[in-house]
């Protein structure tokens, strides 16, 4: 039968049950493509670049054993233009194709540069729903519109009602909507989590093909223990995994730290969902349903946590988005201009926190929320790296980084670069934080209770330089007045030696 329809698949749209798949057509060809203009527009980590080609070659050669017509383009094809458009444009050509089709993409770049080539190419074009989200693109700037602030909890609690999501007649079961308080403890000192599950594949094959190209690549690989899934089945039973024997402390130590443990109880399910190997919803379901059958031996507060980071904060964070972008990639609210140390990508720094949390972002290419939103994100702020150095960052050393969500919780969250659109308040924190949710100062080279002199942790002097230099933007924020009023009560020497150590570090940011 004669191809007449092009379907793109990209890479992190490897959605199974999208209704694409439902029937098998031959007259419809799918295309999948390895191409340098995705490997190549920031530097991102070689597992980051090896999932994505690992999970993208399974997806295809399942689509092909269920009968699907696909061609897939490998990076070492003589075909191989590396542009996205120039790759579709050959094909339509070559095979006379008479309609194009697209699932709309969640990247601005991507989805610009799409509605541009359909509008260049002669043929009909088509872009559906990717049909993995549980709100559409513009539902977030719908739901607040009027509204000078985008409250996370007030759309958490509409998708709560929306789904059905651990409710009661409209009203959440325990009668408490969130439990965030209950979320926050520190791994006990002799507490030793449950071993992470990880995947032991060998991508030598692929690491030769990334090196052959002199693709440019951050971090490390085990060559011989790729430890990511990449397929549904794996991603499924990593779901299953973190349920059964995770989800019974994943509330209680989420924001918890430790040098010994790089995963702790955390699902690492953010790969498998944002490449739509899994679907927010079936993930929640599973949860719910296992958290039903075991309210004896797994609190309230456990499933809540969860739930909200999926059902609430993914999401939201989505839907800033497409509501801000593309201004939301340039804001800079308080005008940060340093470039962001050296040190970053090498991980050796003296701060034990920061040595740790790069180290093991770098051996995994993974971190949780804590370690980057209040360790190097709080360090980039306090030291105020430009939010452009900070995005380059992010989005390349971490596996799930696609800059839908990595943009805005850098940018936003992190970094309050967009002036309190997604957070109310800058998160920065002093070493009592760190040493508060985290084993790292004990045998850090700083001392964490000095604020001045030698060896004195650089968080809390950069603390309090962070909120002096910041007064006229930040003194009226009804959230950090506390921060203020200890400023103001401070007397003048001290606040000008915390300012002078402050500007010693600064000037001597590379060898902290």
């Amino acid at each position: 039968m004669k191809i007449t329809t092009l379907r793109l698949i990209l890479g992190d749209q490897l959605n199974h049950k999208h209704s694409w798949f439902d029937s098998v057509d031959n007259s419809i060809l799918y295309v999948m493509m390895e191409i340098r203009q995705e490997t190549d527009y920031v530097t991102h980590h070689i597992q980051k670049v090896v999932g994505f080609f690992m999970a993208m070659r399974q997806f295809s050669q399942e689509l092909h054993e269920q009968g699907h017509r696909i061609n897939y383009i490998m990076l070492d094809d003589e075909i191989n233009t590396q542009s996205l458009t120039n790759n579709l444009l050959w094909l339509i050509q070559e095979l006379d194709i008479q309609l194009f089709e697209y699932q709309l993409p969640d990247e601005y770049r991507l989805d610009h540069q799409l509605q541009l080539f359909c509008q260049s190419i002669h043929i009909p074009s088509k872009a559906v729903d990717s049909e993995h989200f549980l709100s559409k693109r513009d539902d977030l700037a719908s739901f607040f519109k009027g509204k000078k602030t985008y409250l996370m909890e007030s759309f958490y609690r509409m998708m709560r009602k929306k789904y059905n999501i651990l409710m009661d007649e409209g009203q959440p079961i325990s009668g408490q909507w969130n439990y965030d308080a209950d979320n926050r403890k520190k791994l006990p000192k002799e507490h030793q989590p449950i071993q992470p599950l990880v995947f032991e594949k060998n991508v030598e094959h692929i690491v030769g093909l990334i090196h052959r190209f002199a693709i440019p690549t951050i971090g490390n690989i085990q060559v011989n223990h790729f430890s990511w899934p990449v397929s549904r089945t794996e991603s499924l039973a990593l779901l299953d995994y973190f349920i059964q024997h995770c989800l019974a402390y994943f509330g209680t130590y989420e924001d918890a730290m430790h040098p010994a443990y790089w995963s702790i109880y955390h699902s690492r399910l953010s790969f498998s969902l944002n490449l739509k190997l899994l679907h927010p919803l079936e993930v929640i379901q599973k949860s719910v349903h296992y958290w039903e059958q075991n309210q004896n031996t797994i609190s309230i507060a456990q499933i809540e946590g969860f739930i909200r980071q999926i059902l609430g904060w993914r999401e939201y964070m989505r839907g800033i988005y497409w509501a801000k972008m593309p201004e939301f990639a340039s804001m800079n609210f308080f005008g940060h201009n340093r470039k962001l140390p050296s040190w970053f990508w090498t991980g050796q720094t003296k701060m034990a926190c920061l040595r740790h949390s790069i180290g093991q972002s770098l051996e995994y290419a993974y971190a949780h929320h804590i370690q980057r939103l209040m360790l190097t994100g709080n360090f980039m702020l306090l030291t105020g790296i430009h939010p452009d150095e900070v995005d380059t960052w992010y989005l390349g050393i971490y596996i799930d980084a696609i800059q839908w969500v990595e943009i805005t919780n850098t940018r936003g969250m992190s970094q309050y670069a967009d002036g309190g659109i997604v957070g109310s308040k800058p998160y920065v924190a002093s070493a009592n934080y760190i040493d508060k949710m985290s084993h790292y100062c004990g045998t850090c080279f700083y001392d964490k209770n000095k604020k001045t002199g030698d060896k004195a942790c650089p968080f809390n002097s950069f603390y309090w330089h962070f909120f002096d230099r910041n007064r006229a933007l930040l003194e009226k924020n009804p959230r950090i007045g506390m921060a203020y009023m200890s400023l103001h009560k401070m007397s003048d020497s001290t606040k000008q030696e915390l300012l002078k150590q402050a500007d010693f570090y600064l000037e001597n940011i590379e060898t902290l």
